[in-house]
Formats: structure tokens, sequence, C-alpha cells
């Protein structure tokens, strides 16, 4: 055991390594020594001991100050966040069945805790005073920041509130904890239970190679070796729907993508959505608010429903122009083949793909020699010692999660400690699908020194197939440098306390690091520091360079439009003011019918798989993406208008923007980096919209007292 006690209760029966000091490498979890059954019984004892931090507050009958009240609570519950961090991520990436049974026998007691928190009357009135006196303490910035965090906090989560009303809204949470994770489990099992088995090879006309192979070496390993398995992870099925010449095959696994949850049996999520939707809109009025996105909104750089409804309607119009002329593209070259059926979802990924082919004579297959995984982490890596002087050792001496993880150890020019990154690449049944970042540790200052991050990046990309290295495709290129950006924001923090730092910032300025990185990724300057090809080590030839900067904006009516539809979709179920009634499919399509969304067309997610809503934390707020688009696109042009490695405006974007965390409003930060609010033209110039020269209207950056 690597480990010592840090509390003296045990867990059933022995040492706990949940409840102990981390003595591994850089304290790191002890992945290798923690065990399903040491969750629940740490995290039980972890809400005891928070319990009695914050009884220790409450019952101090000294003068309520700063110290003692604010960074009192802001310090307590540090072991529960530490326990739950692991375990959460866990949940996540490499889940079982245990793990989930016990996120469902946990998820109640979380949230009791966390109403017994913020519902405590006694708590709220010192935090109270020390708001109401905050002049005369002469805080800092950051300490000003956080008592406005602290004393929101209590207010958005009812301590306001008459005892009824709060007995109310304790049940509602809890439900919404239960609900929430029940919503994730159905969706991965959807993705996990879904085979399309193929047994005649003819079938997989038009599939390249090394998609077979993978299907083929899927097959091997569900025990049904000579033929193929096709499944519903990323990797699988848009290689399929973007290639395969059969159409019926196309249609079939495009129609369990997307009706995944919605089948009727003990996985459809139709009556979790409702259910969601409904406790939220009860939670928000009960709050005061006019429904749920105008709760959320406050607390975000767009504030209020009305403002993002502008902004994706000011986009909507010229993405749905150029969608149709997509569309009417795809049709031409459907009836040349002799289909008259009119475009339908699953047609559309695979003609766009011969479109591209025909237009600009760009193979993605072409491409992906040149983008093997290696060779992309090492181009971000050469990117951002460029920006930031980061460098990075990998270590073989820390315990990680699955074999498949790699850890680094990243180091200033100097050779400082930053801190540590995890890397899981593959997908896998025990995994949830999509890409994230996450932290099992947040950078804090404590005793005067910081505590460096742990953070992580979680992918589902392609894996190795036969002799070859995983290739990407150029999205899941950008996917990967994405990522990086939210690591970095984690990794570069600089704050002193844990709840400002890294990635804490309102969801629609979270993605700004994210989004601004994949701007590296397609630069030519770039892309010969990175992209070799696997087997000969020659750079991208400019030809292929040229191609595909002249394919940048191909199909970008298509991308940002199943985008907008989604968002607008989020939007529609969380400004509801009544009850749900209906089914969410009908309540779905008259939202899309609304809007105009072509048949051809989907939203990005459907009702029944919508993660980033239902069980993530962008209910409200999955516009973020597009809002933080107009962000990173201005923001990339002051790169562009010096140099892509400028040390000066990167070092401004560090200091501002990366290392701040949420310790100022976003705005403020954006604008001591910009010098302006951001303009929505280089949006839409990027996607090749047409659209007129606008400024997105933000409100004002002061916020309101409570």
């Amino acid at each position: 055991m690597s480990c010592h006690r840090e509390n003296k209760a045990e867990a059933i029966g022995e040492n706990n390594p949940l409840l102990a000091v981390y003595e591994t490498p850089y304290e790191v979890p002890p992945f290798n020594e923690i065990e399903n059954h040491h969750f629940k019984p740490a995290v039980m004892e972890a809400i005891q001991l928070q319990q009695n931090e914050i009884e220790a507050i409450t019952a101090n009958g000294a003068k309520a100050t700063f110290a003692n009240t604010i960074e009192a609570l802001e310090n307590s519950g540090n072991l529960l966040k530490r326990i739950t961090t692991v375990f959460y991520n866990l949940n996540s990436a490499n889940t079982n069945d245990t793990l989930q049974a016990i996120a469902q026998e946990i998820a109640p007691e979380l949230s009791k805790n966390n109403d017994n928190i913020y519902l405590n009357e006694k708590l709220f009135n010192k935090v109270k005073t020390i708001w109401d006196n905050q002049i005369e303490l002469k805080l800092s910035a950051e300490e000003t920041k956080l008592l406005e965090s602290k004393y929101k906090a209590f207010k958005r989560n009812g301590a306001a509130l008459n005892d009824e009303d709060k007995d109310r809204l304790r049940k509602i949470n809890e439900e919404l904890s239960v609900l929430s994770l029940k919503f994730g489990d159905n969706v991965l099992a959807e993705n996990n239970n879904f085979e399309l088995v193929v047994e005649n090879k003819a079938q997989l006309a038009g599939l390249p190679e090394e998609i077979v192979t993978a299907a083929a070496e899927e097959a091997e390993a569900r025990g049904k070796k000579g033929k193929w398995v096709f499944t519903l992870h990323n990797s699988s099925v848009m290689p399929f729907l973007q290639y395969a010449k059969d159409r019926e095959l196309r249609k079939k696994i495009w129609t369990a993508y997307q009706r995944r949850s919605d089948n009727g049996d003990k996985f459809d999520n139709r009556s979790n959505v409702v259910q969601l939707a409904n406790l939220r809109m009860e939670k928000a009025k009960l709050l005061g608010y006019k429904n749920h996105a105008a709760y959320i909104l406050e607390e975000r750089m767009a504030k209020t429903p009305e403002n993002v409804y502008k902004l994706l309607d000011e986009i909507w119009q010229p993405a749905l122009k150029k969608a149709k002329q997509e569309e009417a593209d795809i049709k031409k070259m459907m009836v040349a083949d002799g289909i008259n059926d009119n475009v339908q979802p699953y047609d559309w990924r695979y003609y766009t793909e011969k479109i591209r082919k025909q237009r600009y004579d760009l193979d993605e297959q072409e491409l992906k020699p040149y983008f093997s995984l290696n060779n992309v982490r090492e181009g971000i890596f050469t990117v951002t010692k460029k920006l930031y002087g980061l460098q990075y050792k990998q270590l073989t001496n820390v315990p990680v999660y699955h074999k498949d993880v790699t850890a680094w150890e990243v180091t200033d020019e100097a050779g400082m400690h930053i801190g540590i990154l995890y890397m899981d690449f593959y997908p896998r049944a025990s995994k949830k699908g999509g890409a994230w970042m996450t932290s099992y540790r947040k950078e804090k200052m404590e005793g005067g020194k910081r505590v460096a991050p742990i953070i992580s990046i979680v992918c589902n990309f392609s894996k190795p197939t036969g002799n070859n290295p995983a290739l990407l495709t150029f999205d899941e290129t950008l996917t990967f440098f994405h990522e990086f950006g939210h690591a970095l924001h984690g990794l570069l923090s600089n704050v002193k306390y844990e709840s400002l730092s890294g990635t804490s910032v309102y969801t629609d300025f979270v993605e700004l690091p994210s989004q601004i990185m994949e701007n590296w990724a397609a630069e030519p300057e770039v892309l010969k520091m990175y992209a070799k090809h696997y087997k000969t080590g020659e750079v991208i030839p400019d030809e292929l360079i040229e191609k595909l900067q002249k394919a940048s904006t191909f199909d970008q009516g298509f991308a940002t439009v199943e985008y907008l539809a989604a968002s607008y979709l989020d939007l529609d179920y969380h400004t509801l003011t009544e009850p749900l009634t209906q089914n969410v499919v009908p309540f779905e399509e008259a939202s899309m019918k609304k809007l105009g969304l072509p048949s051809s067309i989907i939203p990005r997610y459907r009702s029944t798989y919508f993660n980033h809503i239902f069980n993530g934390g962008y209910s409200a707020g999955y516009y973020s993406y597009i809002w933080s688009g107009v962000l990173d696109t201005d923001a990339f042009e002051a790169f562009k208008s010096t140099s892509l490695f400028d040390e000066q405006t990167a070092r401004s974007f560090r200091i501002n923007i990366l290392e701040r965390g949420g310790t100022a409003d976003p705005m403020i930060l954006y604008k001591q980096f910009r010098g302006a609010e951001p303009s929505i033209e280089p949006l839409l110039r990027k996607r090749g919209l047409d659209g007129k020269k606008a400024t997105v209207q933000k409100p004002q950056t002061e916020e309101t007292s409570l």
C-alpha cells in the first residue's frame, strides 16, 4: 500500500486509498489501488467531514470575516471533491455496471449534501454579512470575485426561500441528479448494444481498406470472425455513412444512430427528457425566474435567452441558404446515380464525400496518412511550445486507469513543473462517446505555493489497425487541437482559489481557448510542422494543403445548420413556462418545423441522446460553441494580423485568458486581450456564409447585485 490514512474511519474493514494522502508521483490518483467498493464509503465519510467543516463555520462565535467564512467555505469539502472527481471521471471514461449503480446510490446523497450547505440559514447569514460589508473589507479583485460567486451560489440555490419551498427544492434536486445519470447510462447502453453485422464483403463496396480491417477486427473481438461489425461509435458509424455504397445498409445504421434511446425499451429516454425539462422549469420558477434558460443564462455572457436567439437567428438564414444549395448539389448527383428519391440524412455524408472529391480533387483517405495520432500530438506539442514555451515528457511511473491511457509531465521553458496531463484516445464499451477535457485536480494556491493541476483529455479516435498506426481524419485532428486548448486552460491557470480556476468559467466563454486552438491546425506553416506521412516521413505536399484550404468552407452550410438546429432545440426545451405534456418526438418535430429545417438534415443531437444538455453541463447552453466561435475567430485575427506565433500576442492571450480562469467578467478579460468586443464577421467569413457585417450585440458586462 503506497498511501497512509488521512482519516481514522475505515471502509469495509480495510484501508481505503480514496481517504488517504496520495503518495504517488505528483500525487496523482492511485488508480492501481482503487476498487469499485471503495467509492461509496469514501463518499459518505467525506460528506460527513464536509458537514463537520460547515458546522465549524456556523458555530464560530467570532465576527464573520472573509477568512473564517468565505475562505473557510471555499476550503470545505476538499476531500469530497477529490473523491467525486475520480469517481465521475471513471464513470465517464471507464465505467461498468457497478460504478453506474453506485452513481445512482450516491447521487441523492450528494444532492442532499449540497442542499444542506446552500439552504443552511446560519451559513447564508454569515455569507450575507460579508457581502453587505465588502467595501470596508478592501478585498482584492479575486477575493471580491470569490465572494460574489459564493453569495450568488446561495441565492441561486434557494437560500432565500421559505421552508416549504426549500423542501420542494430538495426533492427536485434529488430527482434531477438521478434522472440525469439515468439519461447518460441509457445513451451509453444504446451505443454499445447495436451492431451492424455484414457477412458479404461485396456489401462493403466503397469503404476504405483500413475501415474494413477495423470492422473485421471488431467482429473477431466479438466472436464473429470472418464477418465485419460496425457500431454506433463515431469512429465506426461516420466512415460507414461517408463511404459505403450500399444505401440500404447506410439507412439501417443511420436509423439506429438517430433512434438511440427512442425505441420504447428499457433504455428509452423520452420520459426522462420530459421529466428533466419540467423539473428544471419548476425549479427555475421556484427560484423566481421565468424559465430554466433565464436562470442559467443570468450567469453566462449571453445573459438572456433573447440574446442567444438573436445570435442564432443572425447566422441561421445564411447557413440555411448554403445548406439548401448543398442539398441541391447532392440531389443532382443522386439523380445521376439513378436515385430519384429525396435526399435523406443517410445520403448526405456519402454524396458530400463524392462531391468533395469531384470539386476539389480532395479525398479524405488521401489526407489521413499525414495525420497519424503521434504526429498530430507532436504537432500540438510544437505549437504550444512556440506559443507558451511548454515542454512535455511522457511518464511511465504513474498509475493510469486503463492500459490505453498515457501520462505526461508538462513543464515551462525553464523546466519548472506546470502540471500532469493524461491522454485517453480510443473508443471502448466502458467509455461514453464524444471528446472532453476534465481534471483530477484543479490549480490553486495553498500556503503561498501553487498546487499544480492534473488534467485529462478523453477522445474516441479510430484505433490502430493491422500494422498501421492510428490515423486521424482532419475533423479528428481538429478535435485533438480543440481538447488540447481546454487542457491549456486548466494547465496554465494561475489563480488563488480553486473554484475560480482554469475552466471554471461561463460555458459560453470556456470554448474560446479550445476553439482558437483549432485555427492553428489548418495553417500551412503549422501543417508542415506535423503533417508527415506515417510511412515515408514526407511532409504534406503543397498541393494537398491548397486543396484542404480551398475546401475549408465546403459543407459548412450543413455543419452549421445541424449545429444551430440542436442549439434551438435546447433553448426550446428550456424556455418552456408550462409543463411539457406531449411526447418529445412531436415536440422536437414542431421545433424543427418552425425553423424550416430540411428533412435531409436532423439536429446534431436529437432529444433522446442529447447528452450535452440532459447529462452534461450545457442545458440552455449548447449555443456556447457558436458564441465562442465568434470569440475565437475574432481572437485569432489578432495572431493573423501579426504572426501565428507572435510572442506579445501569445503572452497577452495567456495572461488575460488562459491564466485568469473565472476571476473576472469574461468580456472584460476578452477586451483586455483584444481591445474591443468581438465582431461576427470573421466567423461568417471562416464558414463561407453570406452575411452583413455586424457586431454581436452583448449586454453590458457589469453584473448587477442579487
